[in-house]
């Protein structure tokens, strides 16, 4: 019980469990309807697009935060003005934005004395430098990522599963569509100084899409997603105590190996009982046939 106990003692690795807590909470409610809608390209990009952002607030002085919400929301607008370009598909605009927000990003880092550092921060972000601030912050993005889940859960659900049906209920699928971008910008502006823009990427993904497998219900997704996060945190921050690794990458690369695992649990339930239902299907033999 020590080896499981001992690191959660230190007050630093406390705070860096609650933030994933509350990251794999806020990566929960945005990134199920990334899985459903298939959105896991743009949300990598708009995670990415922040660099620029964040490097100008960092050379100012200003608030990272303040940086990467404008960058990611310009990054939002940037991808749904390009998709109604016509004969443009949504893939190539997401990308043409990816490439030109993080090169323009690298490029004003690199005017930075501390280049290797500001750029490994931004990628990899520090969960075990989290602050008693930094947990008001995401306490507060999940209660506002909880009420535009709410608010818009409806409009969401039409959204993912028939465009054309949510324009017909009056439900207004492109201010949902924009709601549904708000609500990526909120959980990755609001996560990256604690994960890092590539690894909240995989607490927004990998969590959900193990929950995807075994929930038939939309709210059952959300909460298995943030089970499966904060549990992904507890047991990424046990292993890099012990193992001496980069906890906000081990926390990551847990979540990733968890739907690996979940999957294939899911494919062998699946086999055994496509195989049950043809041994049923299979005719007995009739009495007196038996042994013949």
């Amino acid at each position: 019980m020590e080896w499981f106990l001992d690191p959660f003692e230190v007050s630093f690795v406390q705070r860096a469990l609650w933030g994933g807590v509350l990251v794999s909470a806020i990566c929960a409610l945005a990134g199920t309807w990334v899985v459903l809608r298939g959105m896991a390209f743009l949300g990598d990009a708009m995670a990415h697009g922040m660099l620029p952002g964040v490097a100008i607030a960092s050379l100012l002085g200003a608030n990272p935060l303040l940086g990467a919400a404008a960058s990611a929301s310009a990054m939002a607008l940037g991808v749904t003005a390009v998709d109604r370009l016509p004969r443009i598909s949504g893939d190539a605009g997401i990308g043409l934005l990816f490439v030109g927000m993080l090169s323009l990003g690298v490029i004003i880092v690199s005017h930075s004395e501390s280049f290797a550092v500001d750029l490994t921060g931004f990628l990899f972000g520090d969960v075990l430098a989290v602050r008693d601030r930094d947990l008001v912050y995401l306490s507060l993005a999940l209660a506002v990522a909880a009420l535009v889940a709410v608010v818009g859960h409806r409009a969401f659900v039409a959204l993912v599963f028939d465009a054309r049906k949510a324009h017909t209920l009056g439900l207004r699928p492109g201010l949902a569509h924009l709601a549904l971008l708000g609500l990526m910008t909120l959980a990755i502006v609001a996560s990256f100084h604690v994960v890092g823009t590539l690894l909240v990427f995989g607490l927004l993904i990998a969590p959900p899409a193990t929950a995807a497998l075994w929930a038939g219900r939309i709210p059952l997704i959300m909460l298995g997603a943030a089970l499966v996060g904060a549990g992904s945190t507890a047991l990424g921050l046990l292993l890099s105590w012990h193992l001496g690794t980069a906890a906000g990458a081990t926390i990551a690369a847990v979540a990733v190996a968890a739907f690996f695992v979940s999957a294939g649990a899911f494919r062998l339930r699946t086999a055994w009982r496509t195989r049950g239902g043809r041994a049923r299907d299979v005719p007995l033999p009739e009495a007196g046939t038996a042994g013949t």
